[in-house]
């Protein structure tokens, strides 16, 4: 017999999650959808790793040194429907506003610029610290 695990990852979930009162409903949400399509295309879903999927479902050891928040907004946005208003773009996914907080400044297009300054001058939405604005200037 092998020692693989059989368990779906919603399984996995619920017995992980069960010490901590239970599983939160975006994590639900990321173990059915590996659960339909696997961990790598949960996390390219979601813009993480199949790792982080598997580490978030099972709680795993690695848990503590993730930016939880920024996961469950990504889980939201992704596979949940969240969306926010952009100053410059209007409605968007949470996954996508995020990502657009994560390019580095490039002069390769107008809008790649405008985005990269409107995410870093008091949006609502941002999650980009001040100390990453200072060491950006």
């Amino acid at each position: 017999m092998s020692g693989r695990d059989l368990r779906t990852y919603a399984e996995k979930a619920s017995q992980a999650w069960a010490a901590v009162g239970g599983v939160p409903d975006w994590v639900a949400e990321l173990a059915a959808h590996a659960d339909r399509f696997g961990a790598k295309a949960s996390g390219e879903a979601i813009g993480y790793s199949n790792s982080t999927v598997s580490v978030v479902v099972n709680r795993g050891n690695m848990l503590a040194k993730l930016d939880l928040p920024r996961i469950e907004e990504s889980v939201r946005g992704a596979l949940m429907g969240l969306t926010v208003d952009c100053p410059v773009k209007g409605e968007m996914p949470r996954h996508r506003c995020l990502a657009w907080q994560a390019k580095p400044y490039a002069l390769s297009s107008s809008a790649r610029v405008e985005m990269y300054h409107a995410c870093r001058s008091g949006c609502p939405h941002s999650r980009i610290i001040q100390k990453e604005i200072d060491n950006d200037r």
